[in-house]
């Protein structure tokens, strides 16, 4: 099996990196484990009704039906706990959990952001090379605020939240910004997300993987596609482009 260090070369006809994008939950600040510990009070609240895994189990089912309805945060999350809960005591979920589970939510709504080590400077060194992107999914207001949050919003030469990442989005995306898929990199921690649509397009695609992955999120890696990159985190984002040798200027 190819291991990291023996990533696919380049070909001499690909064209030069203009546009770097990243995504935002768990690649540049920390989100996934608010949704972890969240999880772990709603088990201790219906201990007394369904096993942790079990409910776990039901959980994920409910948020994998509910996609289409709530899209991709935390108030779909939060209504997928009451509809699990719901279901799981057939009817009987007192009133008292039903609100602390809303309070969890809005707890989680006004959590500070964390950024991932080397996130702001990973993103604010590229400036002048390239033209930065986030692309995101999501809450739009919740989004919109984790953004303000992190003191990174004057960095990026636009700004895109979506509600899926698909290759046909980000196909949008790209030209929306002036930019062909061929000469746009993207950087994230979801595989299936981040990564696969935008191989699909013709984008090049760095995986920076994350201690904690949703269920939903993921998917096998594509080692052997010449344009997929992994690395560690952040902080080799740099060198990683100095050896792709790909610097260009903004225009595309």
């Amino acid at each position: 099996m190819r291991t990291r260090a023996e990533a696919p070369p380049e070909r001499a006809d690909m064209e030069p990196i203009t546009t770097i994008a990243f995504d935002a939950d768990d690649t540049l600040w920390h989100n996934e484990r608010f949704f972890r510990l969240t999880q772990d009070a709603f088990a201790a609240l219906l201990a007394d009704y369904a096993p942790p895994d079990h409910l776990a189990e039901r959980l994920l089912a409910a948020e994998r039906r509910n996609i289409g309805r709530y899209g991709f945060g935390i108030k779909g999350f939060v209504l997928s706990m009451i509809e699990t809960a719901i279901e799981v005591t057939e009817g009987r979920v007192p009133a008292r959990v039903i609100g602390e589970l809303i309070a969890a939510g809005q707890e989680m709504l006004g959590h500070p952001i964390e950024l991932l080590p080397h996130a702001g400077e990973a993103v604010r060194a590229l400036a002048g090379r390239y033209r930065i992107l986030l692309i995101t999914k999501g809450d739009l207001l919740d989004q919109e605020r984790k953004l303000a949050q992190s003191g990174l919003g004057d960095a990026f030469d636009g700004v895109e939240i979506v509600s899926q990442k698909t290759p046909e989005v980000y196909a949008a995306v790209f030209a929306r910004h002036g930019t062909r898929p061929a000469r746009a990199m993207m950087i994230g921690n979801s595989l299936k997300s981040d990564i696969v649509p935008v191989l699909a397009v013709g984008g090049w695609a760095v995986h920076v993987p994350h201690d904690l992955t949703w269920a939903l999120e993921e998917e096998a890696a594509p080692r052997d596609h010449a344009r997929f990159r992994e690395i560690a985190d952040l902080g080799a984002l740099g060198g990683l482009l100095d050896r792709v040798g790909r610097v260009g200027d903004a225009g595309a």
